[in-house]
């Protein structure tokens, strides 16, 4: 079977008469009160156990060797196939105060290797005396640390009570204040606008009215000045119209004329480009005759008989120069004629382009005129935007004035807004101290059980050392074992050492436990392993039917000993037995307990492991 087992490991320090140091390793079962295994080590039995199991450690180095082993186990706990396992092993059937055998045993696929055995011995009826005596101190240190606590708190939530009361009442005067102060000055200041708003209002209408009237004579002025003003340019400019054409009727003929002199001169112009072509060409044709001539004249002996028909075609020649010269004189001649005329016309256009240049100064002047109009006429209507502007702007200092109203009201609300939110908070205060007054009252009920399972623990101790005292040493030590409640008992005492140490289980109740002895301790939980063959444990067996009268009563009627409903109930956390029988599960053995909720030890602490029982 598979069991959660926790395994405390102290180191003791000896010091009368001679000084030593014993390793002190202690197993226990939160769910068993009765199951107490111990063994001490001495340096001679630790020489001894190395020889014997060949170990490479030395007694200083062991103990935290040990604890190393055991976090391997811890950590392979929740593997299908573990490596490492923690075996419980005895050579009787169940756990019935006999010898047992720790092993700490690594398995692989070809062996089970055992790297350590170490045999413990069930604890006596002193050892179990003694720690039960441990619990009831914790439990009553516990108790006074609760209340104290519980009187500290009572004290802080009374004054932040007060204080709350206090502020509460500061508070709600200084709204009435403010409530009081903005009525008022809302009322003034809504008197104030409205005066202010009204006296405006006539202001504008009397100005407005005034430039309306001041615009409208303005208005009609200007209309008068600009339709004479229009009237004597439209005259001006149909006369400057009239002499503009005439002018240009002038200009057309002008023009034409100066066209056809033009093409007359440029005819004239090509006929003499003609002539001087020609005259060249004679010259030319001298100067060929005169190199006949001196080929001639060297010639005469040989052409004596041309020389009649050369003096003849001379002579032609002769009145074709005279003629070419009279051509030329008559041309000249009217060539002058035709420059007489060109200087006259130009004489003509030139008068021409002085009556234009004059007709073009007076336009300018009318243009100039009418620039000066156009002036006039823009700068009164810039007077007229001024008048504008000043009108809009005193709009605009009425809607500014408007706004500000509105804001002002806008400013009210929110304040009202704020005034609410201020009652609602003081309501959500009201509410957390109702439950802060809840807190304490569960506060209070939790310290009334705690005290109930004192008192019941108290009541179970002392019918445990009366049956004792009564029935001999067989019969007590099995109504001890029957008399214990179905609740199950708290943690036992961790041994207070130097510094070794392990994290404790939220599982456990009561964890470490103060004793007086100067050591060095290890806590630690791990799996334990029994390969004995369990049969069905029965239980009406005479070691287990000797329970106390009351707790058989209180068996058969249901009744949970004095204790409330809350401590019965399972929890969530709480690890489950695997591998057992239904006889086994109901036996005295592995009752499920559901310890009180305690404050952690400062020195030592448990860690939690899972206990494998195979079969």
């Amino acid at each position: 079977r598979r069991l959660n087992v926790r395994v405390n490991i102290e180191l003791l320090s000896v010091s009368n008469p001679v000084h030593k140091k014993d390793l002190a390793v202690r197993l226990t079962d939160d769910t068993d009160p009765f199951f107490l295994y111990n063994l001490v080590i001495s340096e001679e039995d630790f020489q001894s156990l190395k020889s014997q199991q060949g170990l490479l450690v030395d007694f200083s180095a062991f103990p935290q060797k040990f604890i190393d082993l055991l976090q391997q186990c811890i950590q392979e706990q929740n593997k299908d196939i573990p490596r490492f396992l923690l075996q419980l092993v005895s050579s009787a059937p169940a756990l019935d105060h006999t010898p047992v055998s720790l092993n700490v045993v690594e398995t692989n696929p070809f062996k089970h290797l055992t790297h350590l055995s170490l045999k413990f011995l069930p604890g006596t009826d002193a050892e179990i005396k003694k720690f039960l005596a441990t619990c009831l101190k914790r439990l009553k240190e516990d108790k006074m640390m609760l209340e104290e606590k519980l009187k500290k708190t009572e004290e802080d939530l009374t004054r932040q009570l007060s204080y709350t009361q206090q502020s509460l009442s500061e508070k709600s005067r200084e709204l009435d204040k403010l409530k009081n102060e903005w009525t008022s000055y809302t009322t003034a200041l809504s008197n104030k606008h409205s005066q202010e708003l009204t006296s405006e209002k006539e202001r504008a209408l009397q100005a407005q009215t005034q430039y309306q009237q001041q615009h409208e004579q303005q208005k009609k002025e200007l209309e008068n000045l600009h339709q004479k003003s229009i009237q004597q340019l439209q005259n001006r400019l149909s006369e400057l119209e009239v002499i503009n054409k005439d002018l240009t009727e002038r200009r057309y003929k002008g023009d034409s004329t100066v066209r056809e002199l033009k093409a007359k001169l440029s005819g004239l112009e090509d006929e003499c480009q003609r002539a001087k072509q020609e005259v060249l060409s004679l010259r030319r044709e001298n100067t060929t005759l005169d190199a006949e001539c001196h080929e001639k004249e060297k010639l005469v002996n040989q052409l004596q008989t041309r020389v009649a028909v050369l003096e003849q075609e001379i002579k032609d020649k002769d009145q074709l120069v005279t003629r070419t010269k009279e051509v030329l004189d008559a041309t000249q001649e009217q060539k002058v004629i035709l420059e007489e005329s060109t200087e006259e016309k130009q004489r003509h256009i030139e008068k021409l382009e002085t009556t234009i240049k004059s007709l073009s100064a007076e336009l300018l002047k009318a243009n100039e005129i009418i620039k000066k109009l156009q002036g006039d006429l823009k700068t009164l209507m810039s007077k007229l935007k001024l008048k504008n502007t000043v009108t809009i702007q005193q709009e605009k200092l009425l809607a500014e004035k408007e706004e500000k109203l509105q804001k002002e009201q806008r400013e009210l609300q929110e304040l009202g807004q704020s005034l609410r939110m201020k009652e609602q908070e003081v309501c959500k205060l009201q509410e957390q101290l109702e439950s802060t007054i809840q807190k304490l009252e569960e506060s209070k009920q939790l310290l009334k059980t705690n005290e109930n399972v004192i008192t019941w623990l108290n009541r179970q101790l002392s019918e445990v050392q009366m049956a004792k005292k009564l029935d001999s040493p067989a019969s007590a030590h099995a109504g001890g074992r029957a008399a214990v409640s179905p609740l199950g008992m708290p943690d036992r005492p961790s041994f207070h050492s130097s510094g070794i140490s392990h994290p404790i289980s939220p599982l456990y109740a009561f964890q470490n436990f103060l004793e007086p002895t100067h050591s060095k301790n290890g806590n630690s939980q791990c799996p334990v392993q029994l390969n004995s063959q369990l049969s069905k444990l029965s239980r009406c067996s005479d070691a287990h039917t000797v329970p106390a009268a009351g707790h058989a009563a209180n068996k058969e009627n249901g009744d949970p000993l004095g204790l409330e409903s809350k401590y019965l109930k399972k929890k969530d956390d709480s690890i489950p037995l695997r591998g057992l029988s239904q006889n086994t599960l109901n036996s005295e053995y592995l009752r499920p307990y559901v310890p009180a909720k305690a404050q952690p030890a400062p020195k030592a602490a448990a860690t939690p492991a899972s206990a494998y029982f195979p079969g």
